[in-house]
């Protein structure tokens, strides 16, 4: 009976921490605005439930601000033509994407490019 209690209460808690550790898009973010963000990336995460990037923003000569954007799943990612190594730290890229409506330095990835202006994977287009 006690193992049975023990099974039943790790289901549980499995099944709560994996619903806190996704989110619905609306919540966090605001579908109606843009923006777009040029830095140096410190950091890709090609992890579920959604990758992150993380870089470094300068604006006006100010100090850098770091920025955190959101992407899709990895398989998702893979789908749009994306690989754990598609960006790489130190690098410059721009993401276009949906902001945070708390105004935070935080972004859910619509598009994203490197310097140069190639595109890297393939944008999100919710018309496909």
């Amino acid at each position: 009976m006690r193992s049975l209690r023990l099974v039943a209460f790790a289901l549980g808690m499995a099944v709560t921490l994996g619903v806190s550790a996704h989110h619905s898009f609306a919540v966090f973010f605001d579908g109606q605005k843009s923006v777009t963000i040029s830095g140096v990336v410190e950091e890709f995460q090609f992890v579920n439930p959604h990758g992150l990037i993380r870089m470094l923003v300068m604006k006006d000569g100010a100090a850098p601000v770091e920025w955190k954007i959101e992407t899709n799943s990895p398989s998702i990612l893979r789908r749009r033509g994306w690989a754990p190594d598609s960006i790489k730290k130190g690098e410059v890229i721009t993401v276009e994407g949906w902001p945070a409506r708390d105004n935070s330095n935080w972004a859910r990835l619509r598009k994203a490019s490197r310097a140069n202006g190639e595109q890297i994977g393939k944008p999100f287009d919710p018309e496909s």
